[in-house]
């Protein structure tokens, strides 16, 4: 569990967390691989898990009926996947395949919710990181977005 605890520490998503909610969330945690092509999630799965990239490039798409998939965002070492659940339903809204060999920890959403219902100041602590990570995933979104289409 430590060496999870120090992968987790060392991820700019939980850096400066306090040892006592990485020892919390530890248990939530597994080791992932991905090879290059695989998904770690479809549009309306289940989603069981919030991954955590160490490593890797991983591309978030929507499927066009027409057009098929569409990069919207490429995620990399750093960076944070899935929703962490909240509220239900626990379904993604995207699908997302590992562009290379992408290492990640998953983590358990609803072992996650567990212990932030048993310790809402790790439920706070959360919740921050969470809001200030989406409103930068939507700048960076937006900006590939304008982009993608030239303006």
């Amino acid at each position: 569990m430590e060496d999870l605890e120090a992968l987790l520490a060392a991820h700019p998503f939980f850096q400066g967390l306090a040892p006592r909610f990485l020892r919390l969330i530890a248990p939530c945690a597994a080791r992932v691989t991905f090879n290059a092509g695989q998904f770690l999630c479809h549009e309306n799965e289940e989603a069981k898990q919030f991954f955590v990239i160490h490593h890797g490039r991983v591309a978030v798409e929507i499927y066009r009926h027409r057009g098929g998939p569409v990069t919207i965002q490429t995620l990399g070492d750093g960076d944070v996947l899935g929703w962490l659940g909240f509220l239900k339903p626990y379904h993604w809204h995207l699908d997302a395949r590992a562009m290379e060999l992408t290492r990640a920890v998953g983590l358990d959403v609803l072992c996650l919710l567990e212990k932030c219902q048993q310790d809402h100041e790790l439920g706070y602590e959360l919740l921050k990181r969470y809001a200030h990570y989406l409103a930068v995933q939507f700048r960076v979104t937006k900006l590939q977005i304008m982009d993608m289409y030239g303006k």
